[in-house]
């Protein structure tokens, strides 16, 4: 076309639509209106990470925001999902719609929306369990349109190296995982062991970690540990055989309900016999997750070696001290002795509903 031959101008309707008028000669009056392509319903979180402990209650964040053109909808649907660590699969948690919601799973009964108003559709869990630890999505659905924000759930908790009785590299993945439950505890997150090896954990046995990889954080390189002239980090081994390869396996646990003790006991005890005298003080033989939470959160602190439920004896140490880990606060390993030994006492369990 001739640009001599053309006058243009433009209109601008409501901000809505933008109008264009194009003068032709020796033509009609054409018109094209253009449509902006912009989402007229979006989803935020004022905070994309929240820290809390089991036992307690978290709010996740998600804001709706939604165009005033749009008419009113009741039918907006709010939909809320958890994201495995291997993010293959999604698990249903609520959903609402109207007057219309429903929660699932070990969820039942523990969530709700937070209706501050009705653009608010953050999420609020009660009872926190160790199992609910990870990343939600929220999506918001209203009739073509839609947006989705992904919020982490975090728990105060301590990471900690584990293998059973029958000795190093004896778990596959399953294994593992039944394991560390039975530990009062959960398989760690890489995002966990991360965050423990910033905090100086150092281990040279590889383990188990939610996703199906296996690593094992270094603090000091040295040769049985990918070398010495390595850098510190958490070496990866990557993706293995869920079924096939066996490991030992990184623990997470968090915040209890109950009292941790060591028993006062005249004295030593076998492992049976320890079994049953926390039972006769009203409570259970102490879980290896427990000891470590006592000692990590609470800074328990005592130089009496006792046994627990998995029959390792252990004590913990938050004050260095001669003939109580010289060196370093730790959770000090006896390894697993026979269980006919009287040769220690006990750590004993209350729980609190």
């Amino acid at each position: 076309l001739n640009p001599h031959l053309i006058n243009f101008y433009f209109l601008l309707n409501n901000t809505e639509s933008l109008t264009f008028k194009l003068t032709l000669d020796h033509e009609r009056l054409k018109h094209f209106v253009l449509v902006p392509h912009g989402p007229k319903l979006s989803v935020a979180a004022d905070q994309l990470k929240v820290v809390t402990r089991r036992g307690g209650n978290a709010t996740l964040p998600c804001r709706i925001q939604r165009d005033q053109s749009l008419a009113p909808n009741r039918k907006m649907r709010v939909k809320w999902t958890k994201l495995t660590s291997d993010y293959l699969k999604e698990v249903d948690v609520f959903v609402a719609m109207d007057y219309h919601k429903r929660s699932y799973g070990s969820f039942h009964g523990r969530v709700h929306l937070l209706g501050s108003s009705p653009m608010d559709a953050s999420l609020v869990i009660t009872e926190i369990t160790l199992e609910d630890y990870g990343r939600y999505k929220c999506e918001v659905i209203d009739g073509l349109e839609d947006g989705t924000v992904v919020v982490s759930l975090d728990l105060e908790g301590i990471v900690f190296p584990y293998f059973p009785r029958l000795g190093r590299y004896n778990l596959n993945f399953y294994d593992a995982e039944r394991a560390c439950r039975d530990q009062d505890a959960i398989v760690a997150s890489f995002d966990q062991l991360y965050e423990a090896w910033r905090e100086k954990l150092d281990w040279c046995n590889a383990g188990w970690l939610s996703d199906g990889t296996v690593q094992y954080p270094i603090t000091t390189p040295r040769e049985p540990c990918g070398g010495k002239n390595t850098v510190p980090g958490v070496r990866n081994y990557g993706l293995r055989d869920k079924e096939k390869n066996h490991y030992d396996v990184f623990c997470f646990t968090s915040h209890y309900k109950g009292r941790f003790y060591y028993l006062i006991h005249p004295s030593k005890l076998t492992y049976d016999e320890a079994v049953r005298a926390c039972q006769k003080d009203g409570a259970q033989i102490a879980k290896v997750g427990q000891m470590y939470a006592a000692w990590k959160l609470l800074g328990y602190d005592r130089c009496d070696a006792g046994w627990l439920a998995d029959g390792s004896v252990r004590y913990p140490i938050t004050r260095p001290r001669r003939r109580c880990s010289p060196t370093e606060a730790a959770v000090r390993f006896n390894g697993f002795p026979d269980k006919k030994h009287k040769l220690y006492g006990v750590y004993c369990f209350k729980g609190h509903n």
